[in-house]
């Protein structure tokens, strides 16, 4: 069995090089979908944002703001509040599906997309955490495989998934900047990745990358990490 971290930042091209993946064989799961699962009314992580960031961040119908949750995660200064409660949720949701896995195909590659694999770290890190859930992240992880793009192709691919006006254009481009500024840069994410994926919009050099990756992954099993590139 392989465990695969695959991360990249906002608008890289992480979600088409995990359906490359998946078309290939692997075993894919999205931690933003997760995320998504766990924020709904009726879970604990529903429940501990509503009563740390209070009834503001509710809907009508019930369900959470998203859009006013991120206002107060990302220009309150609350960013580290928010992936307190959500984070180690996700990650043991995680941990789950990965045993699920492999409980039924032990020579499976299972493949976690999530653009904060480094960050996650970085942060408990800084908290003064060392063997915490989301401090020992990386080590729970076999292989780990960054998609680089140059941060005006991101922005860019971010906005245009959206469909916006001309209005909503430029408040998606300040969206997306905060969220960058989060993250940590693709130089250093590369330097620690085992391998690297650049993904300037080419689909067919894209695909060669991947193929390439999926042939390299197959086989591994607990050898030393190495970054390599896969241009």
């Amino acid at each position: 069995m392989l465990r695969i971290g695959l991360t990249g930042g906002l608008g890289s091209g992480k979600s088409t090089v995990a359906e490359m993946l998946r078309d290939l064989g692997a075993e894919v799961i999205e931690a933003d979908d997760l995320g998504r699962r766990l924020m709904e009314p009726g879970e604990t992580v529903y429940a501990e944002i509503v009563r740390t960031f209070g009834q503001t961040v509710v809907a009508a119908d019930g369900r959470l703001d998203r859009a006013r949750l991120a206002e107060l995660a990302f220009r309150g200064g609350r960013l580290a509040e928010l992936n307190s409660i959500v984070h180690p949720a996700v990650i043991e949701a995680q941990r789950c599906w990965m045993n699920e896995v492999f409980r039924r195909n032990p020579h499976a590659v299972a493949v976690v997309v999530s653009a904060l694999i480094f960050e996650v770290v970085r942060d408990a890190r800084a908290r003064g955490e060392r063997e915490s859930v989301l401090a020992d992240w990386r080590r729970r992880i076999d292989r780990i495989v960054v998609v680089t793009a140059p941060d005006e192709v991101k922005i860019a691919r971010y906005i245009s998934r959206m469909g916006l006006s001309a209005a909503g254009k430029a408040a998606a481009e300040a969206d997306a900047r905060s969220r960058l500024r989060h993250q940590i840069s693709d130089e250093l994410k590369a330097a620690k990745a085992d391998y690297v994926i650049e993904n300037r919009g080419d689909i067919a050099g894209l695909r060669n990358q991947v193929e390439a990756l999926w042939h390299r992954l197959q086989p591994e099993s607990n050898k030393p990490a190495q970054n390599e590139s896969l241009k």
